[in-house]
């Protein structure tokens, strides 16, 4: 019975993580559901509509929201700030909330603890003295995936920005050049690109719609990257605007200087690959090698009876 209890947590556990990483605040659920009422027959009541939602969005979503503000009422103000921080750094924060990944790290925590117990303690048919150090290392691993995972999408991302930059600032110094302003250079890059960087000129081009100084959401652009080459554009572009310097020849500098730099990139990681590839070559390539010329001569040895007199 225990057992049984156990493993029924451990699927609640598991579907609360599931659904912190699959869960998207910029829909409602209920407005797609009404959506896809007003194409039928009007249903008889709100009560109708809500029943029919999936299990999904009427128990888990709620619950995981749930424990996401249980949460936060014990997280320093400071860990929040970090967190959202890192969130706006991976591209996420539309779609996570600090709240939700700290649920989701308890969720994580608490999973992989209770499967390391089932594995190791209740499942196991002799019970290893070790099981809770097996518990605890499951449980520490739980709570620091989802911050590897999440250093793992900024890392891509700023790798993605990198990539991106030089061809964006070369259209960028085209548009100017023919004549259009700098805002409208960067929607021509958000209009012909669906990257990372195109995402973040897109922005960047709302908030100044709504009224912030061009300086401050470029600089808030950078912030949200952390990219030392997009900080250098941004603060190029910033000096430029208040020295009234032309921005066709900062932007004509900033992209000579990022293709140099890519090719740089380019031939480091060329050196790199040698020594890189010496590992798998040690590890993989040699020793089937070896097996390969040297297996039938030492079969021959074996057999003829040389090998032992040697």
């Amino acid at each position: 019975m225990e057992g049984v209890l156990i493993i029924v947590v451990l699927l609640v556990v598991a579907g609360l993580v599931y659904v912190g990483l699959r869960d998207d605040r910029s829909r409602d659920p209920l407005q797609e559901r009404l959506a896809q009422f007003g194409e039928r027959e009007l249903p008889d009541s709100l009560e109708e509509i809500e029943l029919s939602l999936p299990f999904k969005d009427r128990i888990l979503l709620p619950l995981m929201r749930k424990v996401a503000d249980l949460v936060v009422r014990f997280t320093p103000e400071k860990q929040l700030e970090q967190t959202r921080h890192q969130i706006e750094l991976a591209g996420m924060s539309g779609s996570m909330e600090p709240t939700t990944f700290f649920a989701m790290r308890i969720g994580a925590t608490i999973g992989l603890g209770l499967l390391a117990f089932m594995v190791f303690y209740v499942l196991s048919p002799k019970r290893d003295p070790n099981a809770l150090a097996y518990v605890i290392g499951g449980a520490g691993l739980g709570y620091f995936f989802p911050v590897l995972w999440i250093k793992s999408k900024i890392s891509k991302r700023q790798d993605n920005i990198v990539k991106a930059l030089p061809d964006a600032l070369d259209l960028l110094t085209i548009c100017v050049e023919a004549g259009l302003g700098f805002d409208q250079a960067m929607g021509k890059v958000y209009e012909k690109w669906d990257n990372d960087l195109a995402v973040a000129f897109g922005r960047v081009l709302r908030e100044i719609q709504l009224g912030k100084l061009r300086r401050e959401a470029l600089r808030d652009m950078s912030e949200r990257m952390d990219v030392p080459d997009v900080t250098a554009f941004t603060a190029a572009v910033i000096q430029a605007d208040q020295l009234g310097v032309s921005m066709t020849k900062i932007l004509r500098v900033q992209s000579d200087q990022m293709r140099v730099k890519r090719r740089q990139r380019a031939q480091e990681k060329a050196h790199q690959a040698p020594v890189k590839m010496m590992i798998p070559m040690v590890l993989l390539i040699f020793p089937s090698l070896w097996i390969v010329l040297l297996g039938p001569a030492i079969v021959f040895l074996l057999q003829s009876g040389t090998l032992g007199k040697i």
